[in-house]
């Protein structure tokens, strides 16, 4: 299980992101790789827990502060959990199997 213990983990290029006032709140969503729950704040979004289901593996990657995506990998299939708060906060799952 990967989870932070603060809303200002690092963002990947050596910068915090800050998910701490605003915004949403903390959202849970469930995948068939797993679950994972993202803080929702006004100036970026966070995670907060991945919980992969068993039999896969889990990996987050960002593209800045706005955007966080989780991807659970399986042998013949991969989840992605993308969130985003621009131009709202909102998640979309993306299932893939092969």
């Amino acid at each position: 299980m990967l989870s932070t213990a603060t809303h200002r983990p690092p963002s990947g290029d050596g910068s915090a992101v800050d998910c701490g006032e605003g915004g949403a709140g903390v959202h849970t969503f469930q995948s068939q790789g797993g679950q994972a729950s993202v803080r929702f704040g006004e100036r970026g979004v966070c995670l907060v827990s991945a919980v992969p289901t068993r039999g896969f593996t889990v990996t987050t990657g960002r593209s800045g502060p706005q955007e966080l995506t989780v991807t659970f990998s399986g042998d013949r299939h991969r989840s992605e959990i993308t969130a985003t708060t621009i131009p709202q906060s909102k998640a979309t799952i993306r299932e893939v199997s092969w």
